[in-house]
């Protein structure tokens, strides 16, 4: 039998994962502005056909997420949201000086407070992704450096940069300590200095330790950037991953 090609996928999401959806959208879109009451329930169950429970567990899940709030014998609020705008393009450069990292600068300016947690330096066999970029076979290693992005103390960004063996040996990359004006200055200072950057974005689910990191307060996805940065003759000097919570940030590119 001909399959009807004009049949809709039936959902894959349970409905109340659905009116979730449809409403963290509309807050974080400013559709449902702050202080304004979300859709009524009986709205809500003409448009999805959802009972009174399964709007309720929708609730709860963007209550978990801090999206809105409750006001007894008044209804559902919408919140004013903490999503923030990302500019990576502009914080590729190292700072100057000895200098704050450009996020931190730009965290400054809207009045916010940015700091990073140092969490791994390592030596380690690399994912595919990046072994494809340094050229290296599958036992082949690279520096790791983890660390934990936060604004006004909430992790914000999970971030790992590999750097090339030949590149990091005998520089402070190697070693678990901060380092004055971050790897980028140390790589600038030995005449590789970043000129550059090719960035992919996707939208993924967290893995365990990604949840944990960036304390994810229900099922979502997050922003996964693979980012490599190119030096004099088109050389790569390193690769990242920068992980953030998805419905909390947005990137923002101008062309």
């Amino acid at each position: 039998m001909a399959e009807n090609s004009e049949e809709r996928p039936r959902p894959v999401w349970p409905v109340h994962d659905q009116i979730a959806a449809y409403l963290r959208d509309g807050i974080l879109d400013g559709d449902f502005p702050p202080g304004k009451p979300l859709p009524s329930s009986r709205k809500l169950n003409d448009q999805f056909g959802a009972a009174a429970q399964t709007i309720k567990n929708a609730m709860e899940t963007l209550e978990r997420e801090g999206l809105v709030y409750t006001r007894r014998g008044a209804g559902i609020f919408a919140r004013e949201h903490r999503q923030r705008t990302m500019t990576p393009a502009e914080y590729k450069n190292p700072p100057t000086d000895g200098g704050k990292y450009q996020w931190i600068a730009a965290a400054e300016r809207k009045g916010s407070t940015g700091r990073s947690e140092l969490l791994d330096v390592e030596e380690v066999i690399p994912p595919h992704l990046v072994r494809e970029v340094f050229g290296l076979d599958s036992e082949e290693t690279a520096i790791l450096r983890r660390q934990l992005l936060f604004l006004d103390d909430e992790p914000c960004e999970l971030v790992e940069v590999y750097f090339p063996l030949e590149v990091a040996q005998g520089t402070p990359i190697t070693e678990k300590r901060r380092i004055k004006g971050g790897a980028g200055r140390v790589l600038a200072d030995a005449g590789l200095p970043p000129l550059r950057c090719v960035d992919k974005v996707a939208a993924r689910w967290p893995t365990p330790q990604q949840q944990e990191a960036l304390r994810m307060p229900t099922r979502l996805p997050v922003l996964r950037q693979f980012r490599v940065t190119y030096s004099m003759d088109d050389r790569p000097i390193q690769a990242e991953f920068m992980i953030k919570a998805g419905h909390l940030y947005e990137l923002e590119y101008e062309f």
